[in-house]
């Protein structure tokens, strides 16, 4: 049997050589620039890449000092006469903060990896743009955070936010948006997809959730019969911002994209928990509508309303569910009234309403717009991404553009995005503005001919 002292010293070399072997892993996380294969039109923005190499760098830096520091305290005195707990205790937390790089790595990864699938990657970065143009709001009230999709499975898109906390603790340097495979290509599908995500970007960064969660608290301390209805939104008010910012930026692909995500059984479609901060769906659509509406006057929201409507009628439920949906039906004018007149402390006085409205969002302006670009198909290449997507959802919507023809034009478009900003970013050693466009389009003036007949 081995003595106390040959035990330790055992005991000790294992140690030694996990933690060399642990160093040894670590050297294999190469930066993605020695690893991926992609064209140029498909990588992420110099921006974004380099946010992403360096915080990858700076946390394999700080694992190496911390490695080197271990090995170094092995060979002195005080290890060789510590309890062996405490040396096996330190390893283990460095291996817990190695595996948190490998996770934070993975994650990146998952967005990287797809850009060096045909098609597929040069769509991402076109939609890297869009989501970027989506962000932006009149008078820059805060600097727009880098943003980069990738393709998942599943149901709904999902956004990881710029400055929220990574596996280890770290802060995230990009915004991560996951759209759904099924969501490409349409632009009810994507459009409306990207933009809600981007809208719980900039609802953190203006802070909406905390500052109208208080309002929403009094609305339901002053109207007790509506009471349930008012705190019923305070609930789910971070979703139904991120449903606003999406109406704002692509008009009725919001409420449209919408659909097609909560078009359910039925049961599904009237059904909520306590915890769940998703709008119940059957309301949510008629949310969406209500704020499209006050937003962007038009018929088209009531019979869009109407039309969910005939999918999914009341009758046939309980008389507490209808009940229930009366009222927050009879509740959503003056909530989409109050989101309206919403003035938080960062838009410096602004409301929502006029700081998210754009006359050139108004369905009116978007038909207008769609009629020209029929004629001048090209002069799409010159209007800022969301735009163009609200355009062309307004015109499917309207029954004027085939969703053949509507799938066809984004795809061009995003190659356009994508090639342009590539462009962009090789001319440039600055960062550059996501809405900036070249002199002189990469592609020629007849690129989009015919997409719109």
């Amino acid at each position: 049997m081995a003595s106390n002292d040959d035990l330790r010293s055992r005991a000790l070399r294992l140690l030694d050589q996990e933690v060399r072997a642990l160093a040894t892993r670590l050297e294999r996380v190469k930066p993605f620039a020695l690893q991926e294969t992609m064209v140029t039109a498909a990588a992420p923005s110099s921006r974004a890449q380099a946010a992403i190499e360096a915080h990858i760098q700076k946390a394999q830096f700080q694992l190496r000092r911390q490695i080197a520091s271990y090995q170094a305290w092995l060979d002195t005195t005080e290890a060789r006469l510590a309890p062996i707990t405490r040396a096996q205790r330190r390893l283990t937390f460095l291996r817990l903060r190695f595996n948190a790089i490998l996770s934070q790595f993975d994650i990146f990864a998952d967005v990287m990896t797809q850009r060096s699938e045909h098609e597929t990657g040069v769509w991402l970065r076109g939609l890297d743009e869009f989501a970027a143009d989506a962000l932006s709001l009149p008078g820059r009230p805060f600097d727009i955070p880098s943003a980069i999709c990738y393709l998942d499975r599943g149901h709904g898109a999902a956004i990881r936010r710029t400055r929220t906390r990574l596996p280890g603790g770290t802060y995230n340097p990009v915004a991560i948006i996951r759209v759904p495979r099924e969501r490409m290509i349409g632009g009810s599908g994507i459009g409306s997809s990207v933009a809600h995500e981007v809208g719980h970007q900039g609802a953190a960064l203006l802070d909406l959730v905390n500052t109208l969660r208080p309002e929403l608290r009094r609305m339901a301390r002053k109207h007790g019969p509506q009471s349930q209805a008012w705190l019923m939104f305070e609930r789910w008010i971070s979703e139904i911002v991120a449903d606003l910012w999406a109406v704002s930026r692509v008009g009725v692909a919001g409420p449209i994209g919408l659909i097609g995500v909560v078009s359910l059984p039925r049961v599904f479609v009237f059904r909520g928990s306590a915890g769940d901060p998703h709008p119940i769906p059957w309301i949510r659509v008629k949310l969406s509508c209500a704020m499209g509406k006050a937003l962007y006057p038009d018929p088209q929201w009531d019979r869009l309303a109407s039309i969910w409507n005939s999918f999914y009628p009341l009758a046939g439920l309980g008389v507490e569910q209808r009940q229930l949906f009366n009222l927050l039906e009879s509740t959503v004018d003056d909530f989409a009234s109050l989101l309206m007149e919403h003035r938080p402390e960062a838009l410096r006085g602004a409301s929502l309403y006029e700081t998210l409205s754009g006359k050139d969002r108004r369905p009116a302006a978007l038909r207008q717009l769609l009629e020209r670009w029929r004629s001048h198909p090209h002069e799409m290449q010159a209007a800022p991404p969301s735009l163009a997507l609200a355009t062309l959802s307004q015109g499917k919507s309207d029954g004027i553009l085939s969703p053949e023809a509507e799938a066809q034009t984004i795809s061009r478009l995003l190659t356009y995005w994508a090639v342009t900003s590539a462009l962009g970013d090789q001319a440039s050693e600055r960062p550059r503005s996501p809405l900036t466009t070249p002199a002189t389009p990469p592609t020629s003036t007849k690129y989009l001919s015919g997409v719109l007949q």
